[in-house]
Order: C-alpha cells, then sequence, then structure tokens
C-alpha cells in the first residue's frame, strides 16, 4: 500500500488502497501526514481506490531547493496521476491548505476532477484573517515567529533534531494503529518537513492570489465541510485564551468556509459538529459518511 514513485527526478512517497471504483486522490493540509487519514481511507477503499502522497519533504518524499507553492503541487498531481494510469476524473478531497491545492488543480485540470470535497479548507481569500484584531492569539501563534522556527528545525541535523523536537500525539492520534502512531512521530522529527512548511507558508498568500486570478470555478460537483465553531471557541476557553478573539476568528473562518460553497453551482456546504480543524480525526466517520453520499449521488446523475 505504501511504496515510491519518481517523480520530477525525485523520490515520492505514495499510498495507495482498494482495488476498484472511481478513484478518491486525497491532499493532506500543511505539514501533515497521509498517515492521519488511515482511518477514513480503509473504509472509503471497500468500494473505491484510494490514492494519497506527501508532497516533497514530508515523510520520505524527497526535497531540493525549490520553492514549494501551489502550483507545485498541482503539476506534481498531475503528473503523478499519469504516473499511476489514472485516466479517469478523481474525486479530489483537500484539507486545509491541500484544499487551496485541490482548488488550484480543479481551475487548471478541471476535466480531471469528477468532484471536489474540501474540508476546512485554506479560502483564496485567507488574506481577510490577518486584518483581524487579535492581540492575544497573535502574540501566542506569531506568523514570523513560526517561520523562524521552521528555518531553525531546518537547518538542524535529524539526530539534532531528534533532541528538540519530541512530539506528542493528540488523543485522537492515539487511536490509530501503533506503527502509524510511531510514524506521526518520525514525520515530525525530519528537517526536511518544516523546510518545506515554510516554503509553502511563505508562498501561499501569493498562491491564493494567482488562484483568484485564474477565473471562475467551474461547476464541479463541490461539497464544502467546515469545523463546529462553537466547539473550536469552547476548546480555546479552555485553554485560556480570550473567547471574544476566538469568536472573532471562528466567525470570519465559518464565513470564508460558506462563501467556498459559492464557487460552484453544483455545491453544498455542511459543519462537523464536535469537530476542530482535523476534522478526519475528530470525526473521521463525518468524513466517510460524506464522501461515500458524495460518491453515490455521482453514480445516480
Amino acid at each position: 500500500m505504501r511504496r515510491f514513485v519518481s517523480l520530477n527526478n525525485k523520490q515520492m512517497e505514495i499510498f495507495q488502497q482498494g482495488t476498484y471504483g472511481t478513484p478518491i486522490l486525497i491532499l493532506t493540509g500543511m505539514g501533515c501526514s497521509f498517515d492521519e487519514w488511515v482511518e477514513v481511507a480503509e473504509a472509503l477503499s471497500k468500494t473505491n481506490r484510494i490514492i494519497m502522497f506527501h508532497r516533497p519533504g514530508l515523510g520520505e518524499s524527497e526535497i531540493e531547493v525549490e520553492n514549494r507553492t501551489t502550483t507545485s503541487t498541482v503539476e506534481e498531481v498531475h503528473r503523478l496521476l499519469a504516473i499511476l494510469e489514472i485516466a479517469e476524473p478523481v474525486v479530489m478531497v483537500g484539507h486545509s491548505y491541500g484544499g487551496l491545492c485541490a482548488q488550484h488543480f480543479t481551475k487548471i485540470y478541471l476535466h480531471e476532477v469528477r468532484a471536489l470535497v474540501l474540508v476546512d479548507s485554506t479560502s483564496h481569500d485567507l488574506e481577510k484573517l490577518d486584518v483581524l484584531d487579535l492581540p492575544v492569539l497573535n502574540q501566542n501563534f506569531s506568523d514570523e515567529e513560526w517561520l523562524e522556527d521552521c528555518q531553525a528545525n531546518a537547518d538542524l541535523t535529524e539526530k539534532e533534531l531528534r533532541k528538540i523536537i519530541l512530539p506528542i500525539l493528540t488523543e485522537n492520534q492515539k487511536r490509530l494503529p501503533l506503527p502509524v502512531q510511531e510514524r506521526l512521530i518520525n514525520f515530525q522529527q525530519k528537517p526536511n518537513l518544516y523546510k518545506a512548511m515554510k516554503s509553502e507558508a511563505e508562498n501561499w498568500k501569493a498562491d491564493a492570489k494567482i488562484i483568484k486570478q485564474l477565473g471562475p470555478f467551474p461547476d464541479t460537483p463541490l461539497l464544502v465541510i467546515g469545523r463546529d465553531k462553537e466547539y473550536v471557541i469552547q476548546q480555546g476557553v479552555e485553554e485560556g485564551l480570550p473567547e471574544a478573539e476566538l469568536l472573532l476568528l471562528e466567525n470570519t473562518w465559518e464565513q470564508l468556509i460558506k462563501e467556498q460553497a459559492e464557487l460552484s453551482k453544483m455545491s453544498r456546504v455542511t459543519f462537523a459538529e464536535k469537530s476542530g480543524h482535523s476534522i478526519h480525526l475528530d470525526r473521521p466517520d463525518y468524513i466517510i459518511e460524506a464522501i461515500q453520499e458524495t460518491t453515490a449521488s455521482m453514480k445516480l446523475n
């Protein structure tokens, strides 16, 4: 199920499961392993072919000195589908930053996408989050400090990084099989991960503008899934964060999610109760059912 292909003269780590049915391609979020999706992949593989891959720098996928952009990912996906000899349109699932890449891909290669599922996806209007008055949240989670940390980690050897990065799995990740848990820990202790994240984060705002300028979105069947605003606010308050700032942030994020449903005339939007940003971990049952309903509806049309 896990293997490697050569793409752009570099080794790319991929995951495949299932032998028949419409292919489902899952694009993970920034800095996220496809191992987080094993529960979803296992369920969907009973009726569909599942394809996931680690972008350059993630997992065992090689990275050199190139900038990491949504354009890079779009072309890698296009080539990967050709390498895997997948000629029919796929159901594309994109989470967070992966959702931004999926939107870009759908605009460029619309005939290769049968349906699109955006899971708490980054919006092409993400700059609206930058103007929010969030002094405490911005102080605790400064983009500049995060990028500096990424660069510092990227400059270390793997041996050095393992001494300072001691990953703690979430309760949801601890439910996954032990070999998966081990891979998730190792995933976070590789310098190239931070090299890739820094590059993707430095470019994503420019990428978003490029995606908007590509013109109207095709009328592709579109399912938009968002997180539970009240649940996220409650979790944040319990961690000692200011409720007013959390409310402002989550109201804006929710509006951006709703606006994504306006991309296509063939769309619907839904919100996963009791779920934060990682819906595939908080509510894998919700993701599985939503994608199954999407693929079932395509068979009827």
